[in-house]
């Protein structure tokens, strides 16, 4: 696990300065505390930053192969090396190292762009091709390691973070509104598109090339949900328990400290059943748990680790909301509001105490419906069934938008919500749960960003991939949706920024392409089956685990902002929301989003989250005066 940058210039009369790619290097020192490294040539550099797991002794990076013609640099893993690097032997190629970097290189010598395809794993490459001249970068289907880039008048930076890129200097660094529409819609920034205006985000499954002639970028992959079979559902749990101790098995590779998250939720607990089942030594599982009941889950990861007699560690955390904030906010590079970050983080940094690779269980709940949005989703399009779209249009929308909110009723008392969603179709009813409605959206933004807005439409995007999606049925349609955009633009994020904060390598088994088109083969019925979300995944599981953890009801991993905007940072809040008037934010609006927030008329703390996660990102990057530095409460945990 690493951090990759570098420039090339498509005129090689021009250089590249050593002191910029080695402050673009430190920039990513959190990433790889163990070694650094350059490789330099007319027109190009390539910098490396290590965090040793294979090949402890030769696997340095820049690595090139036997003429020098290719060069790499690369973070992550592919875990099908060993059978490459056996067909690669075959073919003659001739090897000095046993890294899966060298692999990359002796793949792409024989293969060339369609070498991608062929790795199985999580991945950021960058390759250098001396004889073609050119610079192509390569992402994961699934989108687990980042990569960004600019490109600007035949020069190409890229790193794994945008911290890098910006340390390179001479960006634009105006902000992107559509970008930031996005953000605030969705609260992330999706890919291919950065907070910043002149930079990127390669898209998962995609490999872009860079040369004299400009940059293109290709395809390699997608995952489709044609091809679904029926089979029994004893078959197919069988399938499921093969694939998934598959992809467990080959995310063991490691000459470091291994073990794996352990939340007590259907996903982490079933990799850790699966891993007890694999090792021949107890499986070292970390916990986090919370002071604050309502966001505590460690009792059922107890039950789990006595279930499998795991070396089980449990660390007790009240979050440090000030230090918390400003040390996420650093590493994330731009605005990000997932409030999950922060636990995230901190059962990073309690299992950067006992391993340096963790495995995870991120993934299951867009293979197998595990949202609860699936579920209220499919309880509407029912509703949709009984009634004529003339009346869901005509009657119920008009009634959705007259309807009180019921502001301190539970959740279950959903009528305006429920009445706004049926009387849109099913795709445009299950966008209103996963993004801010275009009213909203607007009312958040300052009159002078909408008008520059124009007629822009974050959720467009992802009316795209629903209707890109070969599903035969809405829940595959909404499935890929996610996959495509929120698993990749949030969990992956969230995940790779938090891990990396403290240099531990994290890897999804659940997450890997193989296991993904098995369950994209099953039927939806199977997945959400009456109601019950994952049904068929807790079938394939059952007998690892006790009744109590597969029959739990689904929590969620997060920390309890609403109070905090109450208590502990209401002071902090409050300054770094109104004390900026840059004319981006509807400042009449949030006043009085936080009014009725303090008065416990309704929980807005979303929406707070989300202003404030903005707020602190102009603080700390928008002027870009230290970015090479990390802030002072941010040190870098893990560089021993």
């Amino acid at each position: 696990m690493c951090g990759i940058c570098g420039i090339f210039e498509s005129d090689p009369v021009c250089p590249v300065l050593p002191e910029t790619l080695e402050r673009m290097n430190c920039a990513l020192t959190h990433r790889g505390p163990d070694d650094a490294g350059y490789h330099f040539e007319p027109g190009l550099g390539l910098g490396h930053r290590r965090l040793s797991i294979i090949d402890l002794s030769t696997g340095q990076q820049p690595m090139t192969n036997e003429d020098g013609t290719v060069w790499i640099v690369f973070n992550g893993e592919i875990y099908n090396f060993p059978e490459l690097r056996n067909f690669l032997i075959g073919k003659g190629h001739q090897f000095r190292t046993h890294s899966d970097t060298e692999t990359i290189v002796h793949l792409y010598e024989e293969l060339g762009e369609d070498c991608f395809a062929r790795l199985r794993g999580m991945f950021a490459i960058a390759l250098w091709d001396r004889s073609r001249r050119k610079v192509v970068l390569a992402r994961d289907r699934i989108g687990k390691k980042p990569l960004y880039y600019a490109w600007n008048a035949g020069r190409l930076v890229f790193g794994s973070e945008l911290k890098a890129i910006l340390a390179a200097g001479g960006m634009d660094l105006s902000i992107d509104l559509t970008a930031l529409a996005d953000y605030f819609s969705c609260l992330y920034v999706p890919a291919p598109k950065s907070i910043y205006s002149q930079i990127k985000k390669l898209r998962p499954a995609h490999y872009l090339v860079a040369s004299a002639e400009g940059i293109r970028e290709q395809e390699y992959w997608d995952l489709r949900f044609t091809g679904v079979e029926e089979k029994t559902e004893q078959k197919w749990s069988g399938e499921l328990r093969e694939a998934l101790s598959d992809a467990v098995k080959v995310r063991l590779i490691s000459e470091v400290p291994l073990g794996s998250f352990l939340s007590g939720g259907i996903d982490s607990s079933a990799v850790v059943a699966t891993m007890s089942r694999i090792m021949d030594q107890p499986v070292t599982t970390c916990a986090v748990g919370f002071e604050e009941e309502a966001f505590n889950e460690v009792q059922y990861a107890r039950q789990v680790a006595s279930h499998i007699h795991a070396d089980y560690h449990e660390v007790t955390v009240r979050p440090n909301a000030v230090e918390i904030l400003e040390r996420l906010a650093w590493h994330y590079d731009e605005p990000f509001a997932d409030s999950s970050a922060i636990p995230t983080y901190y059962v990073s940094k309690a299992a950067r105490e006992y391993v340096t690779v963790a495995l995870t269980g991120d993934g299951g709940d867009e293979s197998f419906a595990g949202y609860r949005r699936y579920v209220e989703d499919s309880q509407e399009n029912r509703l949709r069934s009984l009634f004529p779209a003339w009346l869901r249009h005509r009657v119920f929308g008009p009634l959705g938008r007259w309807f009180p909110r019921l502001e301190r009723a539970p959740r279950i008392f959903r009528g305006k919500s429920i009445l706004q969603n049926i009387a849109n179709d099913p795709l445009e009813g299950y966008l209103r749960q996963v993004c801010v409605p275009t009213d909203t959206l607007r009312a958040i933004l300052s009159e002078d960003v909408v008008r520059q807005l124009g007629d822009y439409e974050p959720r467009e995007r992802f009316r795209e991939y629903y209707r890109r999606s070969d599903g035969r049925d809405h829940l595959s349609k909404v499935q890929y949706l996610d996959i495509k955009t929120y698993l990749p633009d949030d969990i992956c994020a969230k995940v790779d920024r938090a891990s990396m904060a403290v240099s531990l390598e994290v890897r999804s088994p659940l997450l890997d392409h193989q296991f993904m088109e098995l369950a994209a083969h099953i039927p939806s019925r199977l997945k959400l089956h009456h109601g019950e979300t994952k049904y068929i995944f807790k079938e394939a599981i059952r007998e690892m685990l006790p009744p109590s953890i597969l029959e739990r009801r689904k929590q969620g991993f997060g920390v309890p902002i609403g109070e905090w905007f109450r208590g502990e940072v209401k002071d902090l809040a409050y300054s770094t929301l109104f004390d900026t008037r840059d004319g981006i934010l509807n400042e009449s609006y949030l006043r009085n989003v936080w009014d009725r927030h303090q008065a416990k008329v309704r929980d807005l703390s979303g929406f707070l989250w989300g202003a404030f996660v903005f707020r602190q990102w102009q603080k700390l990057f928008q002027n870009g005066s230290a970015l090479p530095l990390q802030p002072k409460s941010a040190l870098v945990e893990a560089a021993r």
